[in-house]
C-alpha cells in the first residue's frame, strides 16, 4: 500500500470514530432529555395533584373488596380513568397514610367522579366514605 492510501484509510476511520461518538453521544442527550422531562411530569404529578378531567366530570361507582391490595385498586382507578398516574397514586397514598397499617383498605362502593384529585380520592378511600355513607348524608 503507498503512502496515500495509508493517508486515506487513516482519515476515513477518524471520519468514522466521529460519526460514532457524534451518534452515541445524540443518543445520551435524546434519552437524558426524555428522563428529564417524564421524571419532572411524574414529580409534577405526585406533588402537585390535578383532576383527571374537567369539572363537572363523571360520576364513578368503586367496589373495594376485602384484603384488596393499594397495587390493585392503583391500577383500577387509572384504568376507569380517576386518576392519571397509578404509581403517582401509591406514593400519594404514602404522604397521605393510607394503605397501612393505621388506615388499611377498607372494603366498600365508593362514588367517587373523575373531576376529584388524586389527593380527594383518597382521602375519601382512607377515611371510608362508602356510597352508601354519602346517600345517607344527602337524605337528612
Amino acid at each position: 500500500m503507498n503512502q496515500t492510501a495509508k493517508e486515506i484509510n487513516k482519515v476515513t476511520s477518524t471520519i468514522i470514530l466521529v460519526s460514532w461518538k457524534l451518534i452515541v453521544y445524540a443518543v445520551v442527550i435524546m434519552l437524558l432529555y426524555e428522563g428529564v422531562t417524564r421524571g419532572y411530569q411524574f414529580g409534577y404529578d405526585v406533588f402537585y395533584s390535578t383532576a383527571a378531567a374537567d369539572a363537572p366530570g363523571v360520576n364513578m361507582r368503586v367496589t373495594i373488596g376485602d384484603n384488596e391490595k393499594l397495587a390493585d385498586i392503583a391500577v383500577a382507578l387509572e384504568r376507569s380513568g380517576l386518576v392519571k398516574d397509578r404509581y403517582a397514586f401509591l406514593i400519594q397514598s404514602i404522604f397521605y397514610e393510607y394503605g397501612n397499617s393505621e388506615n388499611p383498605v377498607k372494603a366498600g362502593t365508593y362514588l367517587l367522579n373523575n373531576s376529584m384529585t388524586s389527593k380527594e380520592i383518597i382521602i375519601m378511600l382512607r377515611d371510608g366514605i362508602t356510597e352508601e355513607e354519602l346517600d345517607g348524608e344527602e337524605s337528612q
